[in-house]
């Protein structure tokens, strides 16, 4: 009886060896430069490989997302991936490899190799005790490490302030500010944190942003205006509408709307992800 006992065991242990790795049910935690990452599906892993939700990982690399059928094409800097739904072969600026695992669906989502996206947009993978980690390199600027870049806006009554310690958005912020400045121009003649709602060409204070070495001094920062429209279009013509002030070299550009909104998308992901840290809030 303990010789086929054994005999069914050992054809059972033969069986589910030899079956493909398919969905663990271990509860895998993902953290990107520290900060753990919700996401309405858990990673998993399959063939031996951590497969983690497409959008929610590269958006908290500071890279762009854009489908098109069962395409998807992912942009950060001077990188462009483009992926295909159910097959292995993606291209990387437009050469080609190979994924040990094609990307598919669950719950919706697009599920990819998080160690592929981590390491081709320049982070690192460590996985220890269920939980994996994804670290980006640090922001340098001028050969300055950035620990963390502070964001600045009034409201009313009373003002925020709050830091982003996201490596990766912090360097795709800075980016956008660097390669979306314009022509420069001269400052102003009337601008501030307040409204200046009487007279013309006034601009008013968006948001400021630090980027700030290890010790919390500011290493570089922008500020951004917007020309207040309370006169008419005839008499606001020739007012740019969105200006930048570069307050480190104390020169004003001119900027774009659809720059800020890039920021600003940027900004709502991290503090969505827990990224942000409120250092005060005087708002009433």
């Amino acid at each position: 009886m303990k010789r086929i006992f054994s005999g069914f065991f050992l054809v059972f242990l033969l069986l589910i060896t030899s079956l493909p790795t398919y969905a663990s049910t271990t509860n895998i935690q993902i953290k990107v430069d520290g900060v753990v990452i919700p996401s309405d599906v858990k990673p998993e892993i399959r063939n031996n490989r951590t497969m983690v939700p497409l959008r929610v990982i590269s958006e908290n690399l500071g890279a762009k997302v854009d489908w098109s059928d069962s395409e998807v094409t992912l942009t950060k800097k001077n990188m462009q991936v483009i992926l295909n739904l159910h097959s292995n072969t993606v291209m990387k600026n437009g050469k080609t490899s190979l994924l040990d695992v094609k990307p598919y669906i669950k719950n919706k989502r697009t599920m990819v190799p998080l160690r592929f996206l981590s390491e081709t947009f320049g982070c690192k993978v460590n996985y220890r005790y269920s939980t994996v980690s994804v670290d980006c390199e640090a922001l340098m600027i001028d050969g300055v490490k950035v620990k963390a870049l502070q964001e600045e806006y009034h409201m009313t009554m009373g003002g925020v302030v709050q830091q982003i310690n996201g490596n990766a958005y912090n360097e795709t912020i800075y980016n956008i500010f660097v390669e979306n400045k314009g022509n420069k121009v001269e400052a102003p003649a009337n601008y501030s944190w307040m409204y200046t709602m009487d007279t013309l060409g006034s601009y008013y204070k968006n948001s400021q942003y630090d980027f700030l070495n290890l010790e919390g001094k500011s290493l570089k920062r922008f500020d951004i205006y917007s020309l207040i429209k309370t006169f008419s279009d005839e008499a606001l013509e020739g007012y740019p509408e969105v200006l930048i002030h570069d307050a480190t070299e104390n020169q004003w550009y001119l900027f774009s709307d659809t720059a800020i909104q890039s920021i600003y998308q940027l900004l709502d992901t991290a503090s969505k992800n827990g990224f942000f840290k409120i250092i005060s809030n005087t708002v009433a």
